[in-house]
Order: C-alpha cells, then structure tokens, then sequence
C-alpha cells in the first residue's frame, strides 16, 4: 500500500512511521527492564529478610519460645512484597522440617511437615539436603527460599521458610501503560513534524528533477538547466548531470533534425525547381523551332495557322504546369486530340535533327479519349526525348499512342542501351539530379500513380527499350484506388 503513494509522501510517511515504531520499541524494552528489575529487588529483599529473620530467630528456637518466633514473624512478614495480599508467607522450621511458627497457621500450621513435601508441584528437599540457602522455583513463576538456621558451632537448629507467590512477580502494566502512552505521544509530537520535514527536505530535490524530466522536450534546454536542482549529495549530483547530459543530447539532436529538416527542405525545393525547369525547358525548345518557323515561312496562311496552334497548345501546356503548383489553383484541361500527338513530334524535331535519330510514330484510337491533354503532352514529350537521347547517333526510335474504351497507353521504344526494371527504378527514385532522365522519367511515374496507371520497362520487348506508360481511359481519375 505504501508503494502506491507518491515517493514525496512515502519518505516522510516511512520516516514518520519509523519514529512511531522506535518510539513502541523503546517503550516495550524499558517495560520488560522495568519488570525484571522489579523483579530482582523483590528477590533481593527476600534474601535481606531471609538473613534478618534467621539472625534474630535463632535465639528464640534455640530457647524454644514460639510465641515470640510468632511476634518475630508479624513484624518481617511486612517487609516483604505481597504479604499484604496474602501472597507471600514466612516460617521457622524446627531442625526436623516441621512448621515452628507461621505467618499464615492456616496455611502452615504449627508442628506440620513441611520439608520434604511437595509445593506448588515442586518437592522441596528433606532437612538433612539443605546445607545452605536454596531458592526454589516454582513452576507457576513463585518461589520458595530456605536457608538452614545455624548456632555458633554450626549445629543447624531450624530453616527459615519464605514463600512469594508469582502475582507478585508479574509487572503492573496497567501502571506501566500510561506513561508509556505519554512517552510515546511526546515522541510522536515532537519527531513525527520533524520527521516529516526532513522528509520533504530530502524529496525537493528529487521532485524537481522529476519536474525538469517532464518538461523536456516542451521546454527550451536553457531554462531546463536552470531549473535542475544543485545540491551536494552524491547521487542526486549523478542524477543531476545525467539529466543535463540527456538535455544537452537533445539539444543537439533538436539541432540536427531542424538542420537535417531545413536540407531536406531545400533539396526538395531545389528538385521542384529543377523539374520545373525541366518540364518547361521541354517544349520551349520546339516552341522556338516553331517561332523560327513562322518567321521564315510566314507567308504560308496554312503554315501560319498550323504553327499558331502548335504554339497555343505547347503554350497551354506550360500554362497547365505551372498551375499545377498552385495549391488553390483549379486546373481545367481539355481531353488530349491526335493533334496533340502531332505537336509533340513536332516539339522533338530540333532534337531529332540534332542527334540524327529517326522518328516513326502510329497511333490506334478505337474510343474517344478522355485523357487530360496536359498531363499526357508531358508523358509524351518526356518519353520521346529520352528515348531520342538514349538512340544514340543515327538511332531510330518508334512512338505509339494507343486508346480503347477502357485505356489508353504510350510507348517509346528505341534500339539503344537497354534498361532494366531495376535500372529504370534507380533513375526514377533518384534523389539527386545527376541523372539528366531522372526529372522526365520520375514525371511519367508520378502522373502514371497519380492516374491509377503505371509506368514501367516492356520486359518482352527484344534488343534495346522499351518504356510503356498507360492510364485508365475514363473522364474522373480522382479515385485511382478503384482500378
């Protein structure tokens, strides 16, 4: 039950209680020393009476006047604890171990035997065993003491006969019991506010320290250390320091999150920015082709018109991706038009004629397509510039768009290098931008997820890649959990 109470309460509470039973014990051992005390005394004045009474006894036996052995009797008999109370008795003996003369005829009359017989079931020895003073204990806790009355040549002529019941032996507790009570009281009153204080004393410091370890982590380090408790015991001084240790730890271990937090955070920026840059550098690039274009064959109504469309799509495009970073931005698009497939072959001709790839492109739409049209000009355009960069000099590479009423898929395949699944994983889960296809590549995926599609490595494809990436063909693509 003890353990149950708060550690401030049980160290004064077991201080305090300690007292009360120091105090009880205290009491109890001076109460049994009292009582052999008093029992000593009473025994001690039994062999003072023993030796009075034999001294002045031993003319009156010797003369044979029983009348004043009787007198003689009266008179010691009052010396001794419990007479009074009819609970001790003296006799002179004749040398034979009859009764002479008692304080008590009823009990010992005169001329009875008494040596020899049995007392309070103990036997007392014959005249002729007592040599010198005997005490007997009795088995109910009284005695009997005998010592032989001797004349001045040593003839025994009598024994002088005490008897003292055990009543009178036993300790008065009842008179013991209120000034124990009272010394007991005192102690209480007296130690047990001291006791307590001490107590509290001694469970402040530990108090405060188990405050400060409460506070840690809610609490700036500095006023933490301020609220430790100083103090010269040795143990609390290790609790102490250990504390500050763990504070001072975390402190820095604060530290390296919010610095690890703040580098995570500016390469996450620095990504965004990076992907940014590269989702719009992507169809600038043929955006200018398209201006040099116009510039050049402008005359053209037909070129004229074609282009001003090539460059108002490639321009929404970017619209759109922008927008998209715009939290409370709404983004409304508009279903993706083979026009758009075309528009991005011709956002990729600088690069094909650059690099000297060849381009074949096909397309097989059975339903209509309910695509975004941002979002998949920018799959496109990712795939065929990668693919164009991985064909190498004098590659070729085949683009297909592919739609039926329940999906709609795109791929580019070249002949170069191949690439793994796990190559492709590496590149797209890449959080650095060292790998110039990551940005591009890591786009696909995410629009793939982001759509409840996929996006991944045609293993069935022969020599060189193959990258399929492939959505559901629905109009709401909120819910990609459901495919």
């Amino acid at each position: 039950m003890l353990s149950r109470l708060p550690y401030r309460v049980q160290i004064p509470l077991g201080l305090s209680l300690a007292v009360v039973v120091a105090a009880l014990l205290v009491t109890a051992v001076a109460a049994q020393i009292f009582a052999r005390t008093a029992r000593a005394e009473t025994l001690a004045t039994v062999d003072r009476a023993a030796q009075l009474l034999s001294a002045q006894s031993l003319p009156l036996l010797a003369a044979d006047d029983t009348w004043r052995v009787f007198a003689l009797l009266r008179n010691t008999v009052s010396l001794i604890p419990g007479a009074t109370a009819s609970q001790a008795r003296v006799a002179v003996l004749d040398s034979e171990g009859r009764v002479f003369a008692s304080s008590e005829p009823q009990l010992l009359p005169t001329a009875r035997p008494w040596l020899g017989q049995t007392v309070g079931e103990r036997a007392l020895p014959g005249a002729a065993e007592v040599r010198q003073r005997q005490r007997i204990e009795r088995v109910d806790g009284g005695i009997a003491l005998l010592e032989p009355i001797r004349s001045e040549d040593g003839q025994v002529l009598g024994f002088t006969y005490i008897e003292v019941d055990a009543p009178v032996f036993a300790a008065n507790w009842a008179a013991l019991t209120e000034p124990a009570l009272i010394g007991v009281g005192l102690a209480a009153f007296l130690l047990l506010p001291a006791g307590w204080w001490v107590g509290q004393r001694m469970t402040a410091p530990v108090l405060k320290v188990a405050q400060v370890i409460e506070r840690i982590g809610r609490v700036e380090p500095s006023e933490l250390r301020s609220q430790l408790p100083r103090t010269q015991d040795p143990e609390l001084g290790r609790i102490g320091e250990a504390v500050e240790r763990l504070i001072s730890e975390l402190q820095v271990r604060q530290q390296a999150e919010r610095r690890a937090l703040s580098a995570e955070r500016m390469a996450a920026v620095g990504r965004i920015t990076a992907a940014v840059a590269h989702e719009i550098n992507n169809p600038l690039g043929g955006l200018l082709t398209a201006t040099q274009t116009l510039r050049v064959h402008g005359a053209s109504e037909e070129t004229r018109l074609r282009t001003l469309d090539l460059l108002r799509r490639g321009l929404h495009q970017i619209q759109t991706t922008v927008a998209a970073l715009l939290p409370q931005a709404r983004v409304e698009d508009r279903p993706l038009e083979i026009d758009d497939f075309a528009d991005v072959v011709t956002l990729v001709q600088p690069d094909l004629a650059r690099r000297q790839v060849a381009l074949t492109t096909a397309t097989e739409v059975d339903s209509a397509i309910r695509a975004p049209s941002a979002a998949l000009r920018q799959v496109m355009l990712n795939m065929l510039l990668n693919g164009i960069s991985a064909a190498g000099a004098d590659g070729a590479v085949h683009a297909q768009l592919l739609a039926d009423a329940d999906r709609l898929s795109f791929s580019v395949s070249h002949a170069g290098k191949a690439l793994s699944h796990d190559a492709l994983e590496a590149i797209v889960t890449a959080e650095s931008g060292d790998d110039p296809r990551g940005f591009g590549l890591w786009v696909c995926r995410e629009i793939a997820t982001q759509y409840g599609g996929g996006f991944d490595v045609d293993h069935q494809h022969g020599q060189g890649t193959r990258l399929v990436f492939w959505i559901p063909n629905r109009e709401s693509h909120e819910d990609p959990a459901a495919d």
